[in-house]
């Protein structure tokens, strides 16, 4: 019998990597059980001094189309917000208050990127969708607020940089590429052991950019 692996999938609302990756949880390995923890992405954006893809003009391009075409290719729905960036904040205390539970990650990012509406401009259509009578009131209680504030802080504790990622084991999945890998570091745990993993993660730096 297979002992479950527990692990957590760091996420933001805000990423259509993240619900492509989410389209794609039948792909994991079954005996790994995920908790679905909202973060702001932004924090880790500014604890990290980096930025997001939507910052760069043809890097944003890039994302947005490369999602058109990775959705056609897994066969879900996709379209694009009005506007993208939006502010998530409010969609991800909602989420945070709820305790994050699968149905309701879903429906938020079908909402967004499934019909492709914005969760910032429309979030009382959000709240709605999520079955959430007072969702202004419920994310403006301070312990909601706290929640998501420490979700953000544990992922950077894990060393999340960005989203989506799988932390587990002390080890980090990011992107929505990473789905065999993760797989195969469940069936091979001393993967990242041996020699060419070690050299990889020990390289030195050999410059760095001032500017």
């Amino acid at each position: 019998m297979n002992t479950p692996r527990r692990g957590r999938w760091y996420f933001d609302v805000i990423s259509p990597y993240a619900y492509l990756y989410l389209k794609q949880f039948e792909r994991l390995d079954p005996k790994l059980e995920l908790e679905l923890v909202p973060v702001l992405f932004a924090g880790l954006l500014k604890h990290w001094g980096s930025k997001g893809p939507a910052e760069l003009p043809t890097k944003r391009i890039h994302t947005y189309q490369q999602c058109v075409f990775l959705a056609s290719r897994l066969d879900v729905p996709f379209r694009m917000p009005a506007r993208h960036p939006f502010v998530p904040l409010k969609a991800l205390r909602l989420l945070a208050a709820l305790g994050a539970p699968r149905a309701a990650v879903e429906r938020a990012f079908d909402f967004v990127w499934g019909e492709g509406r914005d969760p910032e401009l429309e979030f009382d259509a959000l709240g709605a969708a999520l079955g959430v009578g007072d969702a202004e009131d419920l994310v403006s209680r301070p312990e909601v607020k706290a929640r998501l504030a420490a979700n953000t802080e544990r992922a950077i504790v894990d060393g999340v940089f960005g989203v989506p990622t799988v932390a587990i084991d002390h080890r980090i999945f990011w992107g929505v590429d990473t789905i065999d890998w993760l797989n195969t570091f469940l069936s091979d745990p001393q993967m990242f052991e041996r020699e060419d993993m070690q050299r990889a993660a020990h390289a030195e730096v050999g410059v760095v950019r001032t500017t």
